[in-house]
């Protein structure tokens, strides 16, 4: 199984692999209806405790980088031993954990160091070689920094290749729906659970206010490498033949795209917020990614002041040029007053006025989180 993020609290318990629910299939559908209206508070709790615990793993997580640079032993040494004929040092769990902390960290809209670093690797890179646009843009600091930004942009947008994701769109049946609940909510956690299929299930969930009856999943893989082979290794399931055959029974439409996440928004570890979804997916004129995501990587720090995001992501395999965004919100009047808050954040108003040019249509689904969901 892949290794993803850590979730250090009694809440979030310590984890290599995704926390996948494995109970017996519900019967009964979730629905709008099932969200109080008045559960914000408890859902800003969460969402404080959600984030602390990021915090507190990435507090660890510099103080073992910290122990690590202070007891490792000189470049020099290392490379002379190396040359004798001894073998380089194998990586330690506390390496492991380090590494996992830092992805834990960079879920749920927060910034990190190592993001930082990134970009100033990046920025003195693009310093050394001419841009392909510095001989249109040229002469002022504003012109430079723009070029700097745009190759900083092509960067940082690749350097999150090392995760895939699916999503996929089933349109079920309205007579089969709980039918389609009870072979899906046993199906997907158990393949999501054997570590030889090598994937996350990051979310299943249900339209409530747009293609009603439509169901949404979105997969996690590592690299293409890792599509291939989840997808080989699940077909040789023994169970696929009749899971496949009953599925097709039950869906009157099937709609998959490969995406790949945005550098500045990774996709949150497992986490149970409560609440429910607005998945909010952007058709841009073709040519346009690079501009959205410069502008939104901006817009982002606006919007995270106030909204609690799940994911972005830019389809490179299906529905070209299409954009997902994914937030969460504790119920509908609590997105309707957290968006007009956005309205007064420094930056969010230049944002809207620079990316809607970009967009030749939007849509927007209200989505219901299904019981075995990791991100809930």
């Amino acid at each position: 199984m892949l290794t993803r993020r850590l979730l250090p609290s009694p809440k979030y318990p310590f984890a290599i692999l995704r926390t996948i629910s494995t109970s017996t299939p519900y019967q009964k559908s979730p629905s709008l209806a099932d969200i109080t209206p008045n559960g914000a508070a408890a859902f800003d709790a969460r969402q404080k405790e959600f984030r602390d615990s990021g915090k507190t793993a990435q507090q660890a997580k510099e103080q073992q980088d910290s122990q690590l640079v202070n007891t490792s032993t000189p470049a020099s040494t290392s490379a002379s031993s190396f040359s004798n004929g001894a073998a380089p040092p194998e990586t330690n769990d506390a390496s492991i954990t380090s590494d996992i902390a830092t992805k834990f960290s960079l879920g749920s809209l927060s910034t990190h160091s190592s993001e930082q670093a990134r970009e100033s690797t990046s920025q003195h890179e693009s310093s050394k070689r001419k841009g392909a646009l510095s001989s249109l843009i040229y002469g002022t600091k504003e012109g430079q920094q723009m070029d700097q930004d745009i190759e900083k942009s092509f960067s940082q947008v690749l350097a999150r290749g090392k995760y895939v994701h699916s999503i996929v769109f089933h349109q079920v049946k309205p007579d089969k729906v709980d039918e389609y609940i009870r072979l899906v909510g046993d199906w997907y956690p158990r393949m999501a659970s054997l570590e030889e299929n090598h994937v996350h299930l990051v979310g299943s969930w249900r339209t409530e206010v747009g293609d009603c009856d439509n169901f949404v999943h979105i997969w996690e893989y590592q690299r293409y490498q890792g599509y291939h082979a989840s997808l080989h290794s699940i077909a040789s399931h023994p169970e696929f033949p009749a899971f496949d055959t009953q599925l097709k029974k039950l869906i009157t439409h099937k709609e998959t795209s490969l995406m790949q996440e945005f550098s500045f928004w990774p996709t949150t570890p497992p986490r149970k917020l409560g609440g429910l979804f607005e998945l909010r997916s952007y058709t841009l004129h073709p040519g346009n990614l690079l501009e959205w995501e410069t502008h939104w990587r901006k817009g982002l720090k606006a919007r995270r002041e106030v909204m609690e995001g799940v994911g972005a992501w830019f389809v490179q395999v299906g529905d070209l040029n299409t954009v997902h965004h994914l937030w969460q919100f504790a119920d509908l009047e609590e997105r309707k007053a957290r968006r007009e808050l956005s309205w007064g954040v420094e930056g969010w108003g230049d944002t809207v006025h620079k990316t809607v040019p970009l967009i030749q249509k939007m849509r927007s689904r209200v989505l219901i989180p299904m019981p075995w969901s990791p991100v809930a």
